[in-house]
């Protein structure tokens, strides 16, 4: 009798300018991965986007030291430029992404991948949900952030409950159907993933995470949020979900 195979995912960590805790991020990565995701065939891909520091350095170095590891160098920045960059090679069953100072607990990745398994197209982890503990996070950024996720469902009623946070898993329908579609290239990519794939159909599951905050982000929470608006007055005005309806619902 033939074993059936196990689906595969690639995680891919976007990294700009992180040489101080690539090495020690991706080895805590690798080790939950080989005790907790058995029951997939998993891949790391670290996609540096033209950092300027020793990161693609140890980001190769790191490649030669683990097998199931590997680097993708692009000469342009931008998170979401990288994640889509490595989401359309290959041809795992399943994508996912998450922020390289593992700020949300790793124990929800596996949950997460079940549930696309379970016919979910898209998964993603929400500080926002019933259920999700955040820890470190300053005033003005929580205001920020329930104020934008406010924003989001009042002008495009969807239903889904943190747009923001660096920890989501897609299947390979998501990418070969709705990433083609998906614009930007910065930190607006993860909003208009989520906008444009519930408004057209596509199933999401939210799973509530334990998140801590890192104090050294290299977040800018203005020009991210300047960055947002201008993304959210593009998609209220192109509404590009009234040609991708699935008829899902």
């Amino acid at each position: 009798m033939k074993t059936k195979e196990k689906p595969s995912v690639n995680v891919v960590l976007p990294v700009y300018n992180e040489a101080a805790e690539l090495a020690a991020s991706v080895g805590t990565l690798i080790r939950f991965l080989s005790k907790n995701l058995t029951d997939f065939s998993w891949h790391v891909t670290i996609a540096d986007n033209a950092s300027t520091d020793a990161t693609l350095r140890i980001a190769r170095e790191l490649s030669h030291k683990y097998q199931t590891v590997s680097v993708e160098h692009l000469s342009q920045k931008g998170r979401g430029r990288a994640v889509k960059h490595v989401w359309r090679k290959g041809d795992y069953d399943y994508l996912a992404y998450m922020d390289i100072d593992l700020s949300t607990d790793l124990t929800h990745l596996p949950p997460m991948l079940h549930a696309l398994e379970r016919g979910f197209d898209i998964a993603i982890g929400s500080r926002n949900a019933r259920g999700a503990r955040v820890f470190g996070r300053s005033i003005l950024r929580n205001i920020t952030s329930k104020g934008y996720i406010s924003l989001i469902k009042l002008f495009f009623l969807v239903n889904f409950t943190d747009a923001q946070c660096g920890f989501k898993a897609v299947n390979r329908r998501i990418v070969t159907e709705l990433l083609p579609h998906i614009k930007d290239n910065d930190w607006f990519f993860d909003s208009e993933l989520l906008i444009v794939g519930e408004k057209s159909g596509f199933r999401l599951y939210e799973e509530p995470v334990t998140w801590i905050d890192n104090p050294g982000s290299t977040v800018r929470v203005l020009k991210t949020a300047m960055g947002d608006l201008k993304g959210l007055w593009r998609l209220m005005q192109s509404r590009p979900w009234r040609t991708l309806r699935y008829g899902r619902y």
